[in-house]
């Protein structure tokens, strides 16, 4: 009997057993699903959420890696408050998840090229301007950084079967450099009813640097109705160049300029749209040998850019193209002309 009842309770214990728990699966995140904004944390108010918004945290994200004397101190509340935000911060913030290479890869394909209707550039650039990235554009002035985006501005209506994105462009201007009779001349000389082409490029002078970052949003508002495919700052730096003047300013512009950058680049993930940025350039009088002209904005903007382009004059006319940065791409150089009727190799 007693081995009668050990074999029961063998049977028993093995059909009551739990089945091997499987390994859990990171999903990303449902990119459908609402993102939960600051007012939906636990115990914060519309005066909490201004303060906290006044101290530079939009996102649950930056909340939620904060610690609670920190955060006390810079949104001036008090370190109890402090800790339940945090927690529910940590809680809700979407951090995503791991994706195999497979589907990246996979998610990569999405990506579009814009031609430049230079054979040069293109070439230079694995077949034309990458959606989804950030393009830097840099060089002294003349070297025919507007050029390329007034082209690029046109060449974006285009069909996609003729190299284009058949999209809006959004310019954002900082130097008061657009020219739409220049837009003009270059869509005559692609055969382009110059009218249809200006309806679709949407121009906003930006007066100084926190326009600047407002129109990003501004952006974002207007896009809803529209295909935006393309996103123009000319120049990305003046502003900030100008305003932020002495080592003392250094970190508060390089954090704004930071914040600015992040913004755009969501702009081009969201829409699978092109930013094209023109930058400034400076001189190292200590340089004792090399070219001495150097990008503005430091580290954080070369470490923003997808690719980087630097521009400079040549003889007869000529410029020159030089590919710096690319995540995948070797570094180059190309040549072009900048004509009447637009850029050609």
């Amino acid at each position: 009997m007693a081995t009668k009842s050990k074999k029961a309770a063998k049977v028993e214990i093995e059909n009551n057993e739990d089945p091997k728990e499987e390994a859990p699966v990171l999903m990303p995140p449902e990119e459908d699903a609402p993102e939960p904004l600051i007012e939906d944390l636990p115990g914060v108010g519309p005066a909490t959420a201004e303060k906290l918004r006044e101290a530079g945290f939009d996102e649950l994200l930056a909340l939620a890696v904060m610690s609670p004397g920190d955060l006390a101190d810079q949104a001036e509340l008090g370190e109890a408050v402090a800790t339940k935000i945090i927690s529910g911060a940590k809680k809700m913030a979407n951090i995503g998840g791991f994706v195999s290479g497979e589907a990246l890869l996979e998610r990569r394909r999405e990506v579009l090229k814009l031609s430049s209707k230079v054979e040069s550039i293109d070439d230079l650039l694995g077949g034309g301007f990458e959606t989804q990235a950030l393009v830097e554009v840099y060089g002294a002035f003349g070297s025919g950084k507007t050029q390329i985006g007034h082209q690029l501005a046109v060449n974006c209506t285009l069909p996609m079967e003729e190299g284009g994105f058949d999209g809006d462009v959004f310019y954002i201007d900082t130097e008061d450099t657009f020219r739409p009779e220049r837009i003009s001349q270059m869509a005559r000389g692609h055969g382009l009813d110059p009218e249809q082409v200006l309806s679709r490029i949407h121009v906003a002078r930006a007066y100084n640097s926190a326009h600047q970052m407002l129109l990003v949003d501004e952006i974002k508002r207007m896009s809803k109705g529209l295909n935006v495919k393309m996103i123009i700052v000319d120049s990305l730096t003046s502003h900030f160049r100008a305003e932020f003047i002495g080592r003392g300013m250094l970190a508060n512009r390089q954090q704004k300029l930071n914040r600015h950058l992040k913004d755009l680049k969501q702009l081009a993930d969201v829409n699978n749209a092109l930013v094209l940025v023109t930058n400034q350039v400076h001189s190292k009088p200590d340089a004792m040998w090399g070219d001495p002209t150097k990008p503005i904005g430091g580290h954080v903007l070369a470490h923003a850019s997808t690719f980087r382009l630097y521009l400079r004059k040549a003889k007869g006319g000529r410029r020159i193209a030089r590919l710096v940065d690319s995540p995948n791409l070797p570094d180059g150089e190309c040549v072009y002309q900048v004509t009447q009727e637009g850029l050609r190799d």
